[in-house]
């Protein structure tokens, strides 16, 4: 089945009670047992609904896996994940990832025992340097946030599998439709589901995919023990928004091609990142892993002066200065004072966050307005 049809169907079937097309949203915390352990398949809302229970099917047969798990915001999926471990485990993580991972990492678990290792993955070689007899979990983000870098999922599965450790792949950026990192040899699939897969900046989720019986036991022990799920209405939204993922990621990336080719050749623009240039690093491993380059993208002015950033973003008319991103909306932010705030500063601009860096979230509008914005904002 091709992945459109796939986004519109599985885990989703006609109501058995009304024969509604959509999906219920079943918005109650029990349900009534014809007698002790004798039910139909729901038990109590924590644990599995069936709006939910929908939503987990669809993910997981998009991203290619045999289990999914929703969870209240993409944090919570994260949380999931190193809940797997123990003490004394280690990390070996991205250096340039998202900013709350981040901060989950080093302020809620390294007290716990965990280390965490931040390397330049960019070559995986970097990741081998790392390992070692208590290297647990490998965490990748692909392309990463806000610097756009590509690391191959492959090369890091081949050290993972070697070390006998879990890959666990940040596949937000690119979505199910450009990247499916199960395929290429990960263990887990991680996805704030704010982000593309709802689609239109109405919910909060976070969500997991694997297709390994072991790990699936132990992320649904941990989505029920802890209890960090999604409500059902959050549920209906998300099935509703994938059902035109790859139609929305399609314009997505047109978009995102031209804005970045108009961004290459302004006189104000130092730096651009966006995968889809051949200059850009790994682009030959973007080719090969991915079917497109998305529509986030950042640059960097010239001079780097917070300033003369912070007037770009507050110029705009019809992107939206707003954290996130992913929705049929054009956003644009200032990573430094706001998505990567909580990283040090000397930290965040070795991997490249400067003061300047400025990133973009390209909407689904018509491109010449988006264009237009951005000249006159930079004028």
């Amino acid at each position: 089945m091709k992945f459109a049809t796939k986004a519109i169907h599985e885990g989703v079937a006609p109501d058995s009670a009304t024969g509604a097309i959509m999906t219920p949203i079943y918005q109650t915390s029990t349900y009534v047992q014809e007698g002790v352990g004798n039910h139909k398949g729901y038990e109590y809302s924590r644990t599995l609904n069936p709006t939910r229970h929908a939503l987990e099917k669809n993910l997981a047969a998009i991203e290619n896996g045999t289990h999914g798990a929703c969870f209240g915001s993409g944090l919570a999926a994260i949380d999931c994940v190193i809940k797997m471990l123990n003490p004394g485990d280690e990390v070996i993580s991205t250096n340039d990832l998202y900013g709350g991972s981040y901060r989950i990492f080093k302020t809620i678990f390294e007290k716990y025992g965990l280390v965490f290792h931040f390397v330049d993955m960019t070559d995986v070689a970097n990741i081998q340097v790392k390992v070692n007899k208590n290297t647990k979990l490998i965490w990748v983000e692909t392309p990463t946030n806000p610097m756009m870098n590509i690391i191959d999922i492959e090369g890091a599965s081949a050290i993972a599998k070697a070390a006998g450790a879990m890959l666990c792949v940040d596949n937000t950026f690119a979505t199910p439709y450009l990247q499916n990192p199960l395929d290429l040899g990960a263990d887990i699939v991680m996805h704030s589901v704010t982000k593309y897969l709802g689609g239109h900046s109405d919910v909060i989720m976070g969500a997991l995919v694997t297709k390994d019986e072991t790990i699936a036991h132990e992320m649904y022990r941990i989505q029920n023990s802890s209890g960090a799920v999604c409500g059902p209405m959050d549920s209906f939204l998300v099935l509703r928004g994938i059902k035109t993922l790859h139609l929305r990621m399609e314009r997505h990336c047109e978009n995102g091609e031209k804005i970045a080719h108009f961004l290459a050749n302004h006189p104000k623009i130092d730096k651009v990142f966006w995968p889809g240039f051949t200059h850009h690093p790994n682009h030959h491993v973007a080719v090969k892993q991915m079917r497109g380059f998305g529509g986030m993208i950042s640059f960097t002015l010239k001079g780097n002066n917070l300033e003369d950033a912070l007037s770009v973003v507050k110029k705009v008319e019809i992107f939206s200065l707003a954290e996130s991103l992913g929705g049929v909306e054009s956003l644009i932010g200032h990573p430094a004072t706001m998505t990567h705030a909580s990283i040090p500063k000397a930290e965040r601009e070795q991997s490249g966050v400067v003061d300047s860096l400025i990133r973009l979230s390209v909407g689904i509008e018509d491109v010449e307005d988006l264009i237009q914005d951005l000249t006159q904002a930079l004028a």
